[in-house]
């Protein structure tokens, strides 16, 4: 099988390696070593490396895998992937020995990486496989510690981005997106980790492209799909390589003459700040933040920020924002997943309940705000059901307010 002969290969490529560690050499000391052991191995050598990793991330297009994990005690010497949701591995059999996986992904990053992997425990960047042709397929990354050995999460990054149609959002929530009709405002593609948010962004992020005359600067940790200039020059902008953080960037690109400004996540207060201020400037900015609702991130922006700030952040926020949508991938019944949403538009009533504090009336703004294009998750959920896309069980499962989704499902019944 051509997975066991890669087994074969990785412990034949990694054995002389593992011959020159020091007995003695432990901690921060034993990967600074392993790390000098890869660099002084022949280009063959590290490129035979390479090209096993490469492998089972190719074999990710064919099963149509959108993760793979590999490394540390936590994968039991295999190679996961995560296939429609749900996580296993590529070979039951398979056991690669820590040291081994140690070695096949210090190959891959560059000293100025394995710095920062020593120092914060962790590292985000881009990976690029040559599917031959011209072709590439890149991927997100994480690599970090798992009981001392070196783990790693890689995503694939879907080449093709969706029309913007596809989001399935209303005539005055798409205008709320776009720079044509709105020049300025903060619009939010919210989420869990791996509920699409990325893609959601990329999608906004070409329709512009295609459909007005602009500068858009997206501020990425790592840099995903990268947009080729259509009708708008567009800078990407990789933390950690072309800038320092996501605030810095932002700070900067207002000297960059732009129209959009997208930064990848809403991390902290910092960022959180630095945001409402450059969309406060008269600039029209996108962002994501990871919450499950419309109203949690409402709540975790002035959550992040410091007592004495939040009615000055709470009347900011109230003056800026313009839209959120808030999105889950949903198992559906053709065994696959699904775009879940609820959607807000900061109409005056929303702006109103944010700078008096009253959040919790925005849900009921959004389970009456159908004209306006708004919607709760668990209205999209009852639609997705009804449209017999997915179960009712996972309708409740999937539901932020399971409570409110039993009775929405109940009415559906009679």
């Amino acid at each position: 099988m051509q997975t066991a002969e890669k087994k074969h290969t990785l412990t034949e490529l990694a054995a002389p390696l593992i011959k020159q560690i020091p007995f003695a050499a432990s901690g921060s000391e034993l990967f600074v070593k392993m790390g000098e052991i890869v660099d002084g191995q022949s280009q063959e050598a590290r490129s035979a490396l390479k090209d096993i990793l490469d492998g089972y991330l190719k074999a990710m297009l064919k099963n149509e895998a959108s993760d793979i994990d590999l490394g540390g005690p936590g994968c039991d010497g295999k190679v996961w992937y995560r296939i429609y949701g749900d996580k296993s591995p590529t070979d039951k059999n398979q056991n690669f020995t820590l040291q081994e996986t140690d070695f096949l992904l210090l190959n891959i990053i560059i000293d100025r990486q394995r710095e920062k992997l020593h120092n914060d425990r962790n590292l985000d960047f881009s990976y690029s496989v040559e599917l031959g042709e011209g072709n590439t397929q890149r991927f997100r990354a994480d690599m970090y510690l798992d009981m001392g050995h070196l783990a790693l999460n890689m995503r694939k990054i879907d080449n093709t981005i969706r029309p913007f149609k596809s989001l399935g959002v209303g005539a005055e929530v798409a205008k709320a997106l776009s720079l044509k009709y709105y020049k300025y405002g903060l619009s939010l593609i919210t989420g869990i980790t791996g509920s699409g948010k990325s893609s959601t962004l990329d999608t906004i992020i070409d329709a512009n492209n295609r459909t007005v005359d602009s500068h858009i600067v997206v501020i990425s940790s790592p840099v995903e799909l990268i947009h080729k200039p259509i009708r708008s020059v567009v800078r990407h902008r990789e933390v950690g390589r072309d800038v320092e953080s996501f605030k810095d960037g932002a700070i900067q690109a207002l000297r960059q003459d732009p129209d959009i400004i997208v930064i990848g996540e809403l991390r902290d207060s910092d960022t959180i700040l630095t945001a409402l201020e450059i969309t406060d400037s008269g600039h029209k900015t996108f962002s994501t933040l990871h919450t499950s609702s419309a109203m949690d991130s409402i709540e975790r922006i002035l959550g992040e920020v410091p007592t004495e700030e939040q009615n000055r952040v709470r009347n900011r926020l109230a003056d800026v924002l313009t839209c959120v949508i808030s999105q889950k991938l949903v198992p559906s019944l053709d065994r696959k997943r699904v775009l879940a949403k609820e959607v807000l538009i900061a109409n005056a009533s929303v702006k109103a309940a944010i700078r008096n504090n009253n959040i919790g009336e925005i849900y009921q703004m959004q389970m009456e705000g159908s004209q306006q294009g708004m919607n709760t998750l668990e209205q999209d959920l009852k639609r997705l059901f009804l449209g017999g896309k997915i179960s009712k069980e996972n309708a409740i499962n999937y539901s932020n307010n399971k409570t409110k989704m039993v009775q929405l499902l109940s009415e559906a019944d009679y």
